[in-house]
C-alpha cells in the first residue's frame, strides 16, 4: 500500500524538482552492490592479464635480497634506504591493481549518482539516535531485502565454489608428485575460476539490487495530488492569481482602447454583436488602422462613447466581420479590404462636409 500524507495516498510520481530537492540532500537511488561488484571483478581481471608480470616483478625483488643476503648489513642507518626500496619495488607490483580497482570504484559509484556535494548526510539529527526508529528500521522492507540479497550471495557463491572444487578433485592426487611451483599454479588457477564465476553471480545481483533501490527511492519519492499542486503553484504561481492579474491586465488594455475610440474617424457595426473603430490620417498613415474592436458588451461600450463623441457609425455586416476576424488593434487594415475602407470613409469625409 502507499505511504500515506495528510489522509492521502502517495500515488503521483515525483516531480523533476521533487527529485533535484532530493539529490541536493544526498538522496538518491544507490545500490551498494554496484562499485563492490565493479571493484571485485575489476581486481580479478587485472591480476589474470598482469599475474605473469606481478610474478616476475616479485621473484625479481626476491632473488635480489634473497642473493645478496651476505651483502645487506641490517644496521640502524642501512634500515632507511631498504624499507625504501622494498616499498617502492611492492607498489610497483601491486600498484596496477590498486590503481584499476580505484578506477573502477569511482567510476562505478559516478555511473550510479554523478556527482554530489552535500553536507546534509552528517549533520547531527536527533533522530537518527531514536530507538523506536532504530527497531522499526530492523523490520522494514529494505533490510528484510538485505537479508534476502545476504543469504543468496552466500548460497550461490558457496554453491559455484563448491562445484569448481569438485570439478578440479581428480587432478589434486597427481599433484602429490609435483614441485611446488606447479601446485602454486595449480591453486592458482582454481581459485582464480572460482572467484571469477563468484564476481560474475555478484555482478548480476548487484544489477538486481539497483533495480530494486531505484524502485524503492522511486516509491520513496512519489507525491499525493496536493503535493503536485502545492508544488505547481510555487513554480508556476497560484492559478487564481495568474487568472486575477490577467484579468487585470485585459481590463487596462480595454481602458486604453475606450481611450482611443474618440480619436477614431468611423466606427464600423455588425450592427448589434461587433464594433470595430477605424482612424485615417493621409499625412502620416500608408493605410487605415484599427484603434478598437470588440464584440458584445464592449462593442456596445464602443458605440455609446463613438455617439458621445459624434463619431459616425456605419453598419457594414461584411465589413466588420472581416476586420474582426483579421485585423488586430493597432494594425493596418490589409490590402483586400482597402477599397470597402476607403467607401466607407468617403461617405463619412462627405457626411462631414455636410454637416459642416
Amino acid at each position: 500500500m502507499a505511504e500515506e500524507s495528510g489522509g492521502q495516498e502517495k500515488t503521483e510520481q515525483p516531480t523533476a524538482r521533487r527529485l533535484a530537492d532530493a539529490r541536493k540532500k544526498g538522496d538518491v537511488a544507490k545500490s551498494m552492490e554496484i562499485p563492490s561488484a565493479a571493484v571485485l571483478l575489476a581486481g580479478i581481471l587485472t591480476l589474470f592479464f598482469l599475474g605473469d608480470f606481478m610474478l616476475e616483478r616479485l621473484f625479481m625483488l626476491l632473488r635480489h635480497y634473497l642473493g645478496n643476503l651476505h651483502t645487506i648489513e641490517i644496521i640502524k642507518d642501512s634500515m632507511v634506504t631498504i624499507t625504501r626500496e622494498s616499498m617502492f619495488y611492492s607498489a610497483m607490483i601491486v600498484g596496477p591493481v590498486m590503481a584499476v580497482v580505484l578506477v573502477t570504484a569511482l567510476a562505478s559509484n559516478y555511473a550510479q549518482i554523478g556527482i554530489i556535494f552535500t553536507g546534509e548526510k552528517i549533520k547531527p539529527d536527533i533522530k537518527k539516535i531514536n530507538p523506536i526508529k532504530g527497531i522499526q528500521n530492523k523490520f522494514s522492507m529494505q533490510t528484510l531485502a538485505q537479508l534476502i540479497k545476504s543469504i543468496l550471495k552466500i548460497v550461490i557463491i558457496g554453491a559455484v565454489a563448491f562445484y569448481e572444487v569438485k570439478k578440479s578433485m581428480p587432478a589434486l592426487l597427481p599433484l602429490m608428485d609435483q614441485e611446488p611451483f606447479p601446485i602454486f599454479i595449480f591453486i592458482v588457477n582454481t581459485s582464480f575460476w572460482i572467484f571469477l564465476k563468484a564476481a560474475l553471480v555478484i555482478v548480476i545481483l548487484a544489477a538486481f539490487d539497483y533495480a530494486f533501490q531505484k524502485w524503492q527511492f522511486t516509491n520513496k519519492m512519489k507525491m499525493t495530488k496536493q503535493e503536485v499542486k502545492e508544488e505547481a503553484k510555487m513554480t508556476e504561481g497560484d492559478p487564481q492569481v495568474k487568472g486575477r492579474i490577467r484579468s487585470i491586465q485585459l481590463q487596462m488594455a480595454r481602458k486604453r482602447m475606450m481611450e482611443e475610440v474618440p480619436s477614431a474617424d468611423v466606427v464600423i457595426t455588425n450592427p448589434i454583436r461587433l464594433a470595430i473603430a477605424l482612424r485615417y490620417d493621409n499625412l502620416t498613415m500608408s493605410a487605415p488602422v484599427v484603434v478598437a474592436k470588440g464584440a458584445g458588451v464592449i462593442a456596445k461600450r464602443i458605440r455609446e462613447v463613438a455617439a458621445e463623441h459624434s463619431i459616425p457609425i456605419v453598419e457594414d455586416r461584411p465589413l466588420a466581420q472581416a476586420l474582426f476576424k483579421t485585423v488586430d488593434i493597432d494594425d493596418p487594415i490589409p490590402a483586400n479590404l482597402f477599397e470597402a475602407v476607403a467607401e466607407v470613409l468617403a461617405y463619412v469625409y462627405s457626411l462631414k462636409q455636410k454637416t459642416g
